[in-house]
């Protein structure tokens, strides 16, 4: 491909996704973050870098499970979902604590995607803006967009773990 699209593709032109395939994906990100701060342990999953504004492990994760809850539960299921953002990048804890957090979210984030219909628009979503995005206009598109959070941020994560191991041990 030359460059980005220019245009989106026709909103009626539909790829076969199944749920299976989609949580399949959101339960690798999921076992590879919970890896990581396992690996990590509750001294350097609870770290942040020496750069202003970077974000611990444990407050990513915690973030990317905000994002399931808010994502999952407000617009593909339709569930009252209440949410301090902010709170997500200054969390810290156990990883212990983290991880049982984790598969809850992940078993919850698996009801909110089986019981819905994905062609529907997303519960209480207005488009965003002068661009629209597809996680504006269906609830399959939203699982997607949860795909893309937590692989971004698992990226994210794996960065910040090599320059925490290369920092020494833990103390």
């Amino acid at each position: 491909m030359d460059g980005p699209l220019t245009t989106p593709p026709e909103p009626t032109r539909r790829a076969a996704i199944t749920v299976e395939d989609c949580l399949w994906f959101v339960d690798l990100a999921l076992a590879q973050m919970t890896a990581l701060v396992r690996e990590l342990g509750d001294d350097r999953a609870n770290r942040r870098l020496d750069v202003a504004g970077s974000n611990s492990p444990y407050a990513i994760l915690t973030h990317c499970l905000g994002v399931m809850e808010f994502w999952g539960g407000a617009t593909v299921a339709g569930r009252a979902v209440e949410r301090d953002r902010a709170a997500e990048f200054v969390a810290t804890g156990t990883v212990d604590e983290l991880v049982r957090r984790a598969e809850t979210s992940r078993r919850r984030l698996h009801v909110d995607a089986v019981v819905a219909n994905w062609e529907e628009a997303p519960s209480g979503r207005a488009p965003q803006g002068a661009q629209e995005v597809p996680y504006d206009r269906s609830k399959g598109a939203v699982m997607l967009h949860i795909v893309e959070e937590l692989f971004q941020h698992l990226g994210q994560m794996e960065v910040t773990r090599d320059v925490l191991m290369r920092e020494g041990p833990a103390s």
